[in-house]
């Protein structure tokens, strides 16, 4: 079943290229969406695609990359809109 998440990750996940992470985690898991990073330090990102992926992307989002430290991650289930063609790293 497709699904959206919105997710909301908070930690020292800016500037240890924590972006290329959620991206390379994205194509992995054959999502579309975006990611950004949030003047408060916090990274954004919504997604979409298979349910299933969709959980184990947000695993690989709490676990964070080698370079980072995610201390929480605010998850919201949406419907899956089919808006996006890709996933993309944004400002």
């Amino acid at each position: 079943m497709k699904k959206g998440v919105h997710l909301l990750i908070n930690g020292m996940v800016q500037g240890v290229g924590f972006r290329y992470y959620v991206h390379r985690s994205a194509r992995r898991h054959l999502l579309t969406g975006w990611v950004k990073n949030l003047e408060d330090g916090t990274v954004e990102v919504v997604a979409e695609g298979d349910e299933e992926e969709l959980r184990l992307f947000i695993k690989d989002m709490e676990k964070g990359s080698r370079f980072s430290t995610v201390k929480d991650v605010k998850v919201d289930w949406e419907s899956f809109s089919n808006q996006f063609r890709n996933f993309q790293i944004t400002t």
